[in-house]
Parts: C-alpha cells; structure tokens; sequence
C-alpha cells in the first residue's frame, strides 16, 4: 500500500522526486526523423523550467489559464509541467474539437491568455484563430514562420535561469505552489449543452497517484506506448504521473499525417516499443480483438479451428480470473500451456512481446472481450472512475481480478453506495457510487451551482449506478443520473437535446435518449399524433390505417430529428455525436401513472430504460435502426 511518506504536495514536487531517485532513466520516448528518441527525467525537468521560465518572461503569472491542444508526446508534458511552473493552470483540449464552436466556447469561458498548438492542429485553426481576440498569442509547438514558437519561449527561459539573480526569483516563486493551486481545468459535458470546467489541483493529482498506486504496482522498467489522448483524465493521471511516479518510461505514438496514418502506426509502434502494460478503452480493444481474429482467420480454417478450441480451454481454465487454475480447472493446464506455445504466444508477440496487462478505463468493458484477452495471455484489468475523481476510482489488478467487475476501490480513499435521498445503502445494494478523499475535484470552473449539486458535504455524487459486493468488489451497473457514455468513455448530458427535440418539433411530444457503452444514440419518441394527422391530411394523406400515412408518418417524425444534423435547419445546436442513429417509437406517454416520471415531471430515466430494455436491444439491431422496422410501424398504427 502506497502512503505519502514523502510529503509529496504537487506535481513540481513529484518530478523532483524523479529526478533524485531516476535521474537518468528515460521518461520519454519519442519517435522523430524515424528514430525513436529518449528524453531522461532531468533532461525533461530542465526543459520544463526553461519553458516555465519563458512564459514568466511572456508576463504569465499565478492562476493565469493557458490552453494546449496537442497529440501526445513529449511536448506535452513540457508544456504541461512549464505551466505549472510558472504557476498557471493548463486548459486541456481534445484534439477531436471542432475549433470554431467548440474550442472557441472553451478558450472564452475559461478567459485563457494563450493557446499551445502542434503543427497539425495549428492548420485546424489558421482559418479562425483571428476569432478569438481574447487571446494575446497562440505558441507553437513545431517551428514555423507563424508565430511565437516553443523552441524560443524554452531558450529565452534557458536564458535567463542562466543569471543567478533570476534563478532565485523563479525559485521563489516554484516555492509558493501550493497543493490547492489549479493544475487543469478540463472540459466535459455538464447538465446542459454546456461543457463545464473541471478544476483538478496538485493535491488532486499526487492524491490519485498514490491511490492508483495502492491497486497496481508499476516498476521503473516498465514501458507504456500512449494510445490514448493526453487530455484524456485517464490517459492523463495513469500514464503520466503514475508512470513517472514509479521512474517508468512513457512511449508516445507515432503521428501520421492523417489521423488513418495515426491508427496505421500503432501495431508498428507496439512492435518496436514493446511496452510492458497499456491503457486501453473498450473501442480500442474492440479493434485489437477484431485484427487478432482477422489475423488468424487468414490462416486457414485449421488454424482457426485450433485457436477456438483452445481459446475455449482457456475461458474454462480462467473461470472469473480470480478462481483461475483452482479446483477442476487445474486439469486444464497442460492444455492451455499447450495452447499457449502453439497459438496464444505468438500473438502475444503481435504486441511486442512483453506486454503483460492492459489496463481498461473509459467505458465498461463487457466480460467476453475481458475473457478473450485473458486467453491470449494479456488481460485486461477494468477499472472505473471519472474525471471529477481525477479520475481513477477502482480497478483490477494482477493480484486482484473478477470478470464483470470495475475492481477494488483504491485506499486512501471512502466511497458508498446511497439511494435517491442520499441515504446510504447496505453493502450488495444498489445504488448512486459516492467517494470521498484527496481525488475530489475543487470544483466547476465558474459554476458554483454546479459545483454544489455534485459535491456535498465533500462527497462527490458520481452519478453511476453501482453496488459493492461482499467480497469488496465494486460493480458499476451504468447511469445512475442521465449522462449518455459511449463505447470509448466520453459522456453528454443528454436533456439538452432531449428538449431542442420536443421544443423544435410539434410533432413530438416527449423523447428519452440512450447511450449506456453503445455504438451509437437511440430516442424513444412519443409522437404528437393530433399534430402528424393534421400535417398528413394537407398532403392528401386522410386515412391514418394505411401504408402509405404509416410510413409518411415516420418518416416525419425522424426528419425533426434529422434537422439538427449537418445541413438541417437546426445544425449545430448539438454535437452530431451525440445525435440520435435510431429511433423507437411509442404507443404510451411517459407519466406519473406508469411511474416513469415522478412528481416534478422529470422522466425516471432507470424505469424507462428497464420498461422499455428490449425495444432499446432491438434498435441496437441492424432491424432495428431502419426507422421502418416493424415496431415503429405498428406504434403507429396503434395509436
């Protein structure tokens, strides 16, 4: 179990450690000009202070914002850490942002001064950057004749630190960091279209790593190859900070020169990096898995004959990967090493070899993909947390694995399990996850109401159903609240467009939208049928039992739907993301007498997604995602 025993109180503190217990082991690995470079703690300190430097020379100060927008690499966490330095806060930016709507909104709401971009990005936003006269500069993280470069802002800081004078002035001024002080504020969606700002401080972040570090234990020979974006709170926290915690190396992916090229690189990069364990999300591993039995299947059917049947010896072998091996299971080892030198070794070496673990965070991970790659030999231990806990919550570990669960929740750390009233439930129930601990955000940047509703009394209200079992396992069994999450961990708050649709739309009268780890959205629509028969009957179309008014009807209904996609009259009101793919189409309101709404008139989004479970399994059909399936039809034609 992991304590600070050394007083650790930010992250300038957790680098320093680096440097005096790894000072010459590679932090960074990074691939230029087709030779993967190396980047030691200190020489990643030093240049962190130069950068830092710089940016005082530029007049940053204490609680300034500043903005990054980057892929992964060494630059990055530079830039990152020069930030903190320099006493500022760090804005992370997806690099999936649409810059003219939601980088803009991003840069204005959290009043940033200047904006980090690499050389992909920085032709994103050529178009636009004069929009955002807020800003007093954009610097560049590749150089070019654009602007204000990087590589200058480190040397004229390498510079200055180099005067004994002002050495002392930037040492005093490192000194008066404070755990407390605001290291990110990270964008995510809030409870309405607005994305709201999550203030994550040092002590957040040396508070997470140590707790992490109290489930799974890292070495500082161990490699990780980034797959996952940096701005990510996962990717962030675990491959990061826990990584330098621990002295490892952080590889960072090869960029392509498109973002196909980018997914191009990661086998290649996976083979010559041969990192030792990997973050991973559920679209990722959907990936793996989907190139492993292509791979496989390209050898013929005999080797895919033997890769089943000795995939299936070892989901037997492995049981619920805690009871692996034990009892009548030990009688399948001989076959599963067998399997293992014939088959799952050499996949294994796919992945450069050395890989022993993923580690899942994002979405849940369902228990199939979890046994598959526990029969190939490189499991996948789920974990589970959010952004709000910076992030990390729970996990399994090698020590500590059950199938189907989110792990053990860290030490260091309370949580509990409590009903609608806050009410704390008894272990095995289920319920809202409640934490408590050093990894509770400070709050919503500029949204004190916010940020009242999701802490209270410092408990932090996850939103995620869940229940403990008694073996201490935590189970995460989806929304509590209403968040949409997909398959690759992103969440939305869904009532925005839940009410753009009832608003613009006479047609419908009541829509719940779904996401629960899926491919895509559904709606489950209650039509405004008085409306649909009056708009059908100006187009000739009188009679509401035939064909033809059914299937016009529909398709009415979807059209609204429709408007707020990329060229509909409504575009842009909503990240198309998150718009729905399917519709379901109902013959009841949703109502307090069916108890699907309670009474304030808020639907009960737990009730309506059991009631109507199998309609949303079906439209998660190839059937079910044409609007003209069956069940839409008959709902019309029932009403």
């Amino acid at each position: 179990m992991e304590q600070n025993t050394e007083n650790l109180e930010t992250i300038i503190d957790l680098l320093n450690r680096g440097v005096r217990l790894f000072a010459n082991n590679t932090l960074t690995l990074d691939k230029r000009g087709g030779t993967w470079e190396e980047k030691s703690f200190t020489e990643i300190r030093d240049a962190a202070r130069s950068f830092g430097a710089g940016l005082m020379l530029l007049g940053i100060k204490k609680g300034d914002r500043i903005a990054l927008m980057s892929e992964g690499r060494r630059e990055w966490l530079i830039a990152e850490l020069g930030i903190l330095y320099a006493r500022a806060v760090n804005v992370p930016l997806s690099i999936k942002l649409d810059p003219e709507n939601e980088v803009s909104f991003r840069l204005q709401h959290s009043e940033s001064r200047f904006l980090i971009v690499s050389e992909p990005q920085a032709k994103r936003i050529e178009e636009i950057k004069n929009k955002w006269s807020q800003l007093e500069g954009i610097i560049y993280l590749d150089d070019n004749n654009l602007g204000l470069s990087f590589s200058t802002i480190c040397q004229n800081g390498k510079e200055w630190l180099a005067n004994p004078d002002n050495s002392k002035i930037f040492a005093d001024n490192v000194a008066q960091i404070r755990s407390d002080d605001v290291v990110n504020i990270s964008y995510t969606s809030g409870t309405t279209s607005d994305p709201k700002g999550i203030m994550l401080t040092h002590g957040n972040y040396i508070s997470n790593t140590l707790q992490s570090a109290s489930l799974i234990k890292i070495t500082p020979q161990d490699v990780t190859l980034t797959i996952l974006p940096w701005d990510h709170s996962f990717a962030h926290t675990t491959c990061l900070y826990c990584m330098m915690y621990y002295g490892s190396t952080i590889a960072s992916q090869e960029i392509g020169r498109t973002p196909m090229e980018t997914l191009r690189n990661i086998p290649k990069n996976i083979k010559e990096v041969r990192p030792t364990l990997m973050m991973s999300v559920p679209a990722l591993s959907k990936a793996f898995r989907k190139n492993i039995e292509s791979g496989i299947r390209q050898k013929g059917k005999v080797v895919w004959s033997l890769f089943e049947f000795f995939r299936k010896c070892a989901y037997s072998y492995n049981g619920e990967y805690f009871n692996r091996g034990c009892g009548w299971r030990a009688l399948l080892w001989p076959l599963k090493k067998i399997g293992d030198i014939i088959l799952m070794n050499k996949i294994k070496d796919n992945f450069g070899g050395r890989l022993q673990y993923f580690i899942g965070g994002g979405a849940l991970l369902d228990i199939e993909l979890q046994r598959f790659f526990a029969a190939v030999g490189i499991p996948i231990f789920q974990g589970y947390g959010l952004s709000e806990a910076s992030p990390v919550i729970s996990s399994n570990s090698k020590v500590n694995a059950r199938f189907g669960s989110s792990g053990m929740p860290v030490h260091f750390m309370e949580i509990q399990i409590c009903d609608t009233d806050g009410k704390v439930l008894p272990q095995g129930e289920k319920g809202e996850i409640v934490i408590k601990g050093g990894n509770v955000m400070k709050g919503y940047w500029k949204n004190s109401d916010a940020t009242a509703e999701t802490i209270v009394d410092g408990w932090l209200h996850t939103g995620d159903m869940g229940y403990i079992a008694k073996d201490g396992f935590l189970y995460v069994l989806g929304r509590f609240k209403s968040l949409l999450i997909s398959s690759d961990g992103e969440k939305y708050s869904p009532e925005g467009i839940e009410e753009s649709i009832v608003e613009l739309s006479p047609y419908i009268d009541q829509c719940v939208l779904y996401n629960n780890q899926s491919p895509y959205t559904i709606a489950l629509v209650v039509p405004n049928i008085s409306a649909i028969k009056s708009r059908l009957e100006s187009e000739g179309l009188k009679d509401s039992k035939t064909d033809s008014f059914t299937k016009r009807a529909i398709e009415l209904i979807w059209s609204e739907i429709c408007q707020m996609r990329r060229g509909g009259k409504h575009e842009g009101v909503h990240p198309e993301r998150w718009l729905p793919a399917a519709m379901g189409i109902l013959q009841e309101p949703f109502s307090e007498q069916n108890h699907l709404m309670n009474s304030t008139m808020k639907v009960v989004r737990p009730k309506v997604n059991e009631r109507y479970k199998e309609l949303i399994d079906f439209l998660m059909t190839t059937e079910g995602k044409d609007i003209l399936n069956t069940r839409n039809i008959e709902a019309i034609q029932n009403q």
